[in-house]
């Protein structure tokens, strides 16, 4: 092997001419040039390939004990190594800039989810660009560089059409290619999509069977194909981070299907199934304990018995959704195979970006965004039962009960938000390389943490961390390469120091012993109390007897309970942790948290061909009085289509023409459809077109009068009988003279919603003196997890 003959701690590799001779005629015998080549990594640099899934527990899928079958995870354990002491960070975000940066979570901002960004360092949001990226560093080292799939790195202010581009993939994030959405989650069916910062359609419709992960692994081999085919020589770093399973639970009813009658008897019996899958497989120790359910977790018996088949339901539709996620995830796996390059890839396969989420309320949802208005209420046990045969399909928006997701963290307690306890941190993953890695089938039991993905990326490569990246100096990478474990299951343990922080939810972990609290619940998102940090009850677990937590020895080593407490501290002041935040509808105001709004006064004027535009991107007309004005020009035919449109099927409002006559359409979770209709078409000519809703007030979700005008006629009366006061869409978005994703109103599709005439502008003007819109803390906590 070549040495290499880059010094590539400074990025960009700078140009340095070697000087010599220069001779005045080309044709000159002393004429002597060396040949350009193009940069590459060091000879022997691997492929990587990073799999991340979303909201996956410890406990689900197949290749770690779990009911969900994972025939590519199995795959790959099988002629690789399983990591059963793999952690993340609680949360999506925070696990994913960590990844991608092999910094702790604080350290580049990201101490939750974006849309609860505080000015505090460890809250902004914000990366430094002291923490340049991985795919960065690989890309300025001649690596190719691909995301496919979920990014949600992006504050929310940067989330418009116009950016500013240096927190996406594809602006600051050092990938040249990417094709995904970028927010928490989005609908599997009718996905709002971009191709590099480009809003783009997908490619069918849920009636012609689309998916949007089989549209992310489509995409994601073609670009493989064809990097290898022009491309040879030169390794790649793929990130493949689809949705799935974060809900809402999307997938075809076949794959339901092949679980049905499988979770009848309820998630106490399937925990003590799994528990016992996983000491047969070996996962866990054999001296391991399940742990017990916490009195916040009601049993399966004490489930109302007409709601069980509902709640069955919900886990066979998660366990087909992981299924399919995973069958996806193996054709990239082949497509590797085919192309020969498999064993020369790196592959790490995350199963889960942190616990499972118990966000689903303790019922499960059908649309999870009625809880995240406070209308869960709306979705009674009767119309659960009339809906159990549409759960996964394009009509739904559903999640999974609390109880599942406390099963599929098995055998830890708590779930996805709670760092403090394995539960919410711990993941299952598997690391593919039978270039490096002899060992076929093996289980490594050293501390992992999502910060060393980046470091092992960087020792596989043979590449140092760089000091300097496009003029700014760097700062260390805070974790540690976990390379040194492929080679040998008794290698000591290097990352052996490890803070944890979501929500006030804390712990540490220090050379087998863990220190945690838990602060706050993730399914009470509304009442209930939070103590003060320092009443929080800490325990204290010795891992290398307890691998799962079961055992408080807090009352037995006090002194040993002290030293983490302010090793936890240490940590905490060190990373960007402190101040503790757990605050709720502060953080959601972006004037309150100290971060800017696209959106300012009470009045906004849009142009025709506006879209993608998020719920951060648009004056709120929540709770209050709103009209909506529009200038258009009638051709002398029946006018259609949309004029603006909010929200979607799941929640949302539309303006638009319909048979010729103006409407007002207002859809309040999918459940209620109020439409109000002129009177009379829209004649043919210029003329402004006018929607107004006077909010009756005296509280949030309300109702309202709509009036309709031509010009300032009235032409049309009605009445929105609900509201709703907090979120419409956690994907969907604001549209001008067309509508994208779901419709807000069946009138129509999105595929015929462009407007017929010629639309001028929309202006939404709401009223400022309209005090109805504010909302107390815990009902603007709803909102921070529907976009979680």
């Amino acid at each position: 092997m070549r040495p290499d003959a880059h010094a590539r701690t400074m990025l960009p590799i700078p140009d340095r001419p070697a000087p010599g001779l220069t001779t005045y005629d080309a044709k000159d015998p002393d004429t002597s040039y060396p040949p350009i080549e193009p940069l590459l990594p060091p000879e022997g640099a691997p492929n990587v390939l990073v799999i991340l899934l979303d909201d996956v527990g410890f406990g689900a899928s197949s290749a770690f004990g779990g009911p969900c079958r994972t025939p590519t995870a199995e795959r790959l354990a099988a002629s690789g190594l399983k990591f059963n002491r793999f952690h993340t960070t609680a949360l999506c975000a925070p696990t994913r800039q960590a990844l991608l940066t092999g910094r702790n979570h604080h350290s580049v901002g990201m101490g939750s989810i974006t849309e609860t960004a505080t000015s505090a360092p460890g809250n902004s949001s914000l990366r430094p660009n002291t923490k340049a990226p991985l795919a960065a560093t690989l890309k300025l080292n001649g690596y190719s560089t691909a995301q496919f799939g979920k990014c949600h790195e992006v504050p929310v202010w940067q989330t418009s059409p116009m950016g500013p581009f240096d927190a996406w993939p594809t602006g600051g994030g050092g990938f040249e290619t990417f094709y995904g959405f970028i927010g928490g989650e989005n609908n599997q069916w009718d996905p709002a999509l971009y191709d590099g910062t480009t809003p783009v359609e997908p490619p069918a419709t849920e009636e012609e069977g689309y998916h949007l992960t089989e549209d992310l692994l489509d995409h994601a081999c073609a670009w493989v194909r064809q990097q290898k085919a022009l491309m040879p020589d030169r390794p790649f770093f793929v990130y493949l981070a689809p949705g799935a399973t974060h809900a809402p639970h999307h997938v075809a009813p076949e794959w339901i299907e092949k679980y049905r009658g499988r979770f009848d008897d309820g998630w106490d019996a399937q925990r003590e199934r799994t528990f016992a899958r996983q000491q047969e497989l070996g996962v866990v120790p054999a001296d391991a304990e399940l742990t017990s359910r916490h009195a916040e977790i009601p049993s399966w018996d004490e489930m109302p018995d007409d709601l069980k088949p509902v709640l069955a339901r919900q886990m066979e539709t998660y366990a087909g959704f992981l299924e399919h996620t995973d069958v996806q995830v193996g054709r990239l796996i082949d497509t590797l195979a085919d192309l020969e390059v498999l064993d020369d890839t790196l592959v790490l396969y995350i199963i889960g970006d942190n616990g499972a989420s118990a966000e689903g309320t303790l019922q499960g949802a059908f649309n999870e965004m009625a809880n995240f208005n406070g209308m869960a209420a709306l979705e009674t046990p009767e119309f659960m039962r009339g809906k159990i045969d549409e759960f996964g399909s394009p009509s739904s928006y559903g999640h999974y009960a609390v109880g599942w997701a406390w099963a599929m963290d098995t055998p830890y307690q708590w779930t996805k938000q709670v760092a403090s306890h394995w539960g919410g941190t711990r993941n299952g993953t598997i690391v593919h390389w039978p270039r490096r890695i002899a060992e076929r089938g093996g289980l490594r039991s050293q501390f992992v943490h999502v910060v060393d993905v980046a470091p092992t990326v960087l020792e596989a490569a043979g590449l140092p961390e760089p000091v300097m990246v496009n003029g700014v100096q760097q700062s260390p990478m805070e974790g540690t390469s976990m390379l040194y474990a492929f080679g040998d299951a008794d290698e000591p343990e290097r990352h052996d120091l490890q803070y944890f922080e979501m929500f006030g939810n804390r712990g540490v972990y220090h050379r087998g012993w863990s220190a945690v609290t838990k602060h706050r619940t993730p399914w009470v998102m509304v009442g209930g109390t939070v103590p003060p940090f320092d009443d929080d009850v800490w325990e204290l677990y010795d891992g290398t007897t307890d691998f799962s937590q079961a055992h408080d020895l807090a009352a037995e080593h006090p002194d040993a309970l002290a030293r983490l407490q302010r090793l936890w501290l240490i940590e905490a002041t060190k990373y960007n942790v402190l101040p503790l935040d757990d605050r709720t509808s502060e953080r959601l105001e972006p004037s309150m948290a100290g971060r800017p709004t696209l959106v300012r006064g009470t009045s906004q004027l849009f142009y025709p061909g506006m879209g993608r535009l998020s719920e951060n991107s648009v004056v709120s007309m929540k709770n209050r009085s709103f009209s909506v004005t529009a200038e258009v020009d009638v051709p002398q035919r029946d006018a259609h289509g949309v004029l603006i449109a909010q929200g979607g099927r799941f929640g949302g409002w539309s303006v638009y023409v319909h048979e010729g006559r103006l409407t007002f359409a207002y859809n309040v979770l999918g459940i209620h459809l109020y439409r109000v209709v002129a009177d009379e078409p829209v004649p043919p000519g210029s003329h402004q077109l006018r929607a107004e809703l006077a909010y009756d007030g005296g509280g949030l979700g309300k109702g309202g009068d709509v009036t309709l005008y031509h010009d300032g006629t009235l032409v049309g009366t009605g009445r929105v009988e609900a509201t709703q006061p907090l979120i419409f869409s956690a994907d969907e978005t604001t549209d001008v003279g067309y509508e994208s994703g779901t419709t807000v109103s069946p009138d129509y599709t999105a595929h015929g919603s462009r407007f017929s005439g010629r639309l001028h502008w929309v202006q939404l003007d709401v009223d400022k003196d309209d005090a109805d819109h504010l909302v107390s803390p815990e009902e603007r906590l709803r909102v921070a997890m529907a976009r979680q």
